[in-house]
Parts: C-alpha cells; structure tokens; sequence
C-alpha cells in the first residue's frame, strides 16, 4: 500500500511540473508572439516547439486515460 501511495505522489508531483509549464507557457505565448512579429523564424521555430510538445502532451494523456 505505501509503495501505491508513494507512486500516486511522485504521479501528482509530474503533473502538478507539467501544468506549472503549460500555464507559463500559455501566458508568456501572446507577448512572445508580440515581441517577434517580424521575425517570421522565431515565430516558425515558436510553432514547431509547440507542435512537439503538444504531441508529447497528447501520446501522455493518450496513455494514461482515467479507469
């Protein structure tokens, strides 16, 4: 039971990370966006980056889907 317990905390600690992340992520995006509107690179380099981890974001819940 404790090894369960132990396990189910070190789980809420990853996503507590991941969240933490994607609120960042989401906030900091708009001004990013606004900061480098004349640099169609950064901004392309912004969109594949997202894209990425979108898809990782995605294969995780995809994986782990509630019982």
């Amino acid at each position: 039971m404790a090894g369960e317990v132990e396990r189910l905390q070190a789980s809420v600690t990853a996503i507590e990370g991941a969240a933490d992340s994607t609120i960042a992520l989401v906030n900091g995006l708009s001004q990013y966006i606004r900061d480098h509107a004349s640099d169609p690179a950064a901004l392309t380099a912004m969109a594949d980056q997202l894209d990425a981890q979108a898809a990782e974001l995605g294969a995780a819940v995809a994986a782990n889907p509630l019982p």
